[in-house]
């Protein structure tokens, strides 16, 4: 049933707009013109298709939100009293054991009559429910779109309802990145706190050894757990330095010549290619450094005499910086490729070369852009997984040796949280910790990118 009420609603929108468009347009016409309403007539439209819409799909978003809970409490009402005094938990698994049931699976422990009764029960207030709310959401739809239409007169300042409407609608919009945002930072913020009472702050920021895993034996270095965090963003910082060595000459001289070297044809064609290195998959690119790079970086080692690891920094890097040459180069290519024209043109007419021209005017004019893709980039090469997982290992080495095997913060968080894991242990909810130094050293790389943007900014405007 729930299926048709999105269609039906879309439909009865459709056809408010069109009378409520059509009465404005006869409003016009008997009153003198257009130049007699306060509003276009698709103002007027707009305005009836949201009185019609909006009620209905709140009536429906509720409804969706609030369903299961209140049939399950209906539900739990119908059962006998013996399985209503059940512990919260006991009950829990007594409602899914129902709702199995009535979804047409198999019950198991409690599959006696009452279950089976109340399977009965939920199936009939679904079915009930279902009818009634699809009534109420296509009455909803009717009704208010019904006054709507009969409100549309030339004094109506339909434009003002729309547009306030719209602005409220961006509002929530915004709203609901804001919060989901805060929910994000609040949610990592509170297991951090968890995680810092058991493991002081300074041992896990200033530590040295992470072996956050339980050893067998006692005498083990980690038989209770070492969390120092210096390895783990050692090697993260390591791998994402090599990338950006990588990715920012390649990506932004591609741009350079893309947008003032390149003819019109070339850069055509030669763009969307670039482009195509953004869109294959990461696990392709893990592949390729851990079949192709590294066995070919270890193998050029042992030719030079170099004692290089099967598993090194160096292959994660390089081939992560080939994977973020399109962040650097598309971005900086619309951004140089905006400057405008004039500025070239002036710059040219002092005298200047071309080489002169991109260097001392182009550049600095998209410099607050470039440094947006580079940072972009570089949050990229911060969070990758796979390449590092499939290239560089999951030994938490504290060195700075691009031949060597290292991991980095993103890995850790994947390993501490892969499987069965209980929210309660350091071993967990280190991760979190993890994820709040990370989010907080990305804060201080944009709050850094943002204030060189804005020194440069002010010199050029």
């Amino acid at each position: 049933m729930f299926s048709y009420i999105t269609p039906c609603v879309l439909l009865l929108s459709i056809a408010a707009y069109y009378l409520g468009t059509r009465r404005a347009n006869s409003i016009a016409a008997a009153s003198g013109g257009m130049k007699e309403l306060h509003s276009l007539p698709t103002h007027y439209g707009v305005f009836t298709a949201i009185c019609s819409a909006a009620p209905a799909l709140i009536i429906f978003a509720l409804w969706i939100f609030f369903e299961d809970k209140i049939i399950s409490v209906l539900v739990t009402r119908s059962l006998p009293a013996d399985l209503q005094q059940l512990s919260a938990n006991e009950l829990t698994l007594v409602l899914n054991e129902v709702k199995n049931i009535a979804y047409g699976g198999f019950g198991a422990g409690h599959s006696g009559e009452a279950v089976q009764a109340a399977a009965k029960t939920y199936n009939l207030l679904s079915e009930f429910a279902s009818n009634l709310v699809a009534g109420l959401v296509i009455v909803a739809c009717i009704v208010p779109g019904c006054i709507a239409y009969k409100k549309i007169t030339k004094d109506l300042r339909a434009r003002n309802i729309v547009e306030t409407t719209g602005m409220a609608f961006l509002i929530c919009c915004s709203g609901v990145a804001i919060l989901t945002t805060l929910g994000i930072v609040l949610s990592v913020l509170f297991e951090a706190i968890r995680f810092f009472q058991s493991v002081p702050l300074t041992d896990f920021i200033f530590g040295l050894d992470w072996s956050p895993q339980t050893a067998m034996r006692v005498d083990q270095a980690g038989s209770s757990g070492a969390f120092g965090a210096v390895p783990v963003f050692a090697g993260t910082l390591l791998i994402a330095v090599i990338a950006m060595m990588v990715a920012i000459p390649i990506g932004l001289l591609s741009a350079i010549y893309l947008s003032e070297y390149a003819s019109p044809t070339f850069r055509t064609w030669a763009k969307p290619i670039l482009e195509i290195l953004a869109g294959i998959p990461t696990v392709v690119y893990g592949f390729f450094a851990a079949l192709t790079v590294a066995p070919l970086i270890r193998d050029l080692g042992s030719a030079t005499g170099f004692t290089v690891s099967s598993e090194s920094a160096l292959a994660a890097g390089l081939v992560m910086g080939i994977m973020i040459i399109p962040f650097v180069s598309s971005l900086s290519d619309d951004v140089i490729h905006a400057v405008p024209q004039s500025m070239r043109d002036g710059s040219f007419g002092l005298g200047a070369t071309h080489f002169e021209t991109i260097r001392y005017v182009v550049i600095p004019a998209a410099l607050p852009g470039i440094v947006g893709s580079i940072l972009l980039a570089v949050s990229r090469a911060i969070g990758e997984t796979m390449i590092v997982v499939m290239a560089a290992g999951l030994s938490a080495n504290l060195s700075f040796n691009p031949l060597s095997a290292v991991t980095t913060v993103t890995v850790q968080i994947v390993t501490l949280l892969v499987g069965d894991q209980e929210f309660d242990s350091p071993k967990t909810l280190a991760a979190f910790a993890l994820g709040l130094l990370l989010f907080v050293f990305t804060l201080l790389l944009n709050v850094i990118a943002l204030r060189v943007v804005r020194k440069y900014r002010e010199q050029y405007e």
